[in-house]
């Protein structure tokens, strides 16, 4: 059975999520003048910002919390570890932050390249991201990337988040493939990587940070032009 279909995650695979969400907070703590105000260094709170959004991320990925608690929780926990305490402040960031993220658009390196690559060689593309359905669409599509693919799935659709099989299910429905023709690749060792194995789907974990995870039988790069070892 030949593959056909490949599935990507978007945040952090295709899209370069963490950099475009450093640039787009660092233009809001500027217009606020935070680092007067509050004496508070950007690249400190990023850091702080960054280690509780991707904890909160990972609650919504185990069904511990939902999206409104992250939305209203991830500034207003950055702010509160300094000192700051301030509800009005932290819903200006969250507010701004999603409708402003856009307007930053880098992709991860070499991510055009290979989506090209793999266009020249006949594979059908998709998207499945656990990413709010709304920003999902705009970021592929103000990234220019949206026309390489055949079907964009967002958790919000579903109902549910990798690595939880009825996403990858419905995917699959939406794209008409096959369990066995398709791979997942993306940069999420449990949602991606797991999540897409134990669905029954061929995988490739991007392993963009170099945690190094391993598992017998399961692929991994480190760099998108990899792919082309496999594909």
């Amino acid at each position: 059975m030949k593959m056909q279909h490949v599935f990507f995650d978007l945040d952090n695979t295709l899209w370069d999520h963490r950099r475009n969400a450093y640039l787009t907070i660092k233009d809001l703590f500027e217009k606020k003048e935070i680092t007067s105000k509050y004496k508070i260094d950007f690249e400190e709170f990023h850091a702080v910002y960054h280690e509780i959004n991707e904890s909160l991320w990972e609650k919504i990925r185990d069904g511990i919390i939902g999206k409104e608690y992250l939305r209203e929780h991830r500034f207003y926990d950055s702010f509160k570890h300094f000192g700051v305490d301030d509800k009005e402040l932290s819903l200006y960031f969250e507010e701004n932050f999603l409708d402003n993220i856009v307007s930053h658009n880098e992709l991860v390196e070499g991510a055009e390249d290979i989506l090209d690559y793999l266009k020249a060689k006949n594979y059908t593309l998709h998207i499945i991201s656990n990413g709010f359905q709304e920003v999902t669409e705009r970021k592929c599509t103000l990234s220019g990337i949206a026309p390489y693919f055949k079907t964009i799935t967002s958790a919000d659709a579903v109902g549910v988040r990798k690595p939880n099989p009825k996403i990858f299910e419905y995917s699959l429905g939406l794209s008409e493939a096959k369990k066995e023709e398709s791979i997942m690749i993306g940069d999420d060792w449990i949602a991606d990587a797991i999540g897409g194995r134990d669905f029954g789907m061929e995988t490739i974990f991007f392993d963009v940070y170099k945690e190094e995870k391993k598992e017998v039988g399961l692929k991994s790069i480190t760099h998108l032009q990899q792919i082309k070892e496999y594909l």
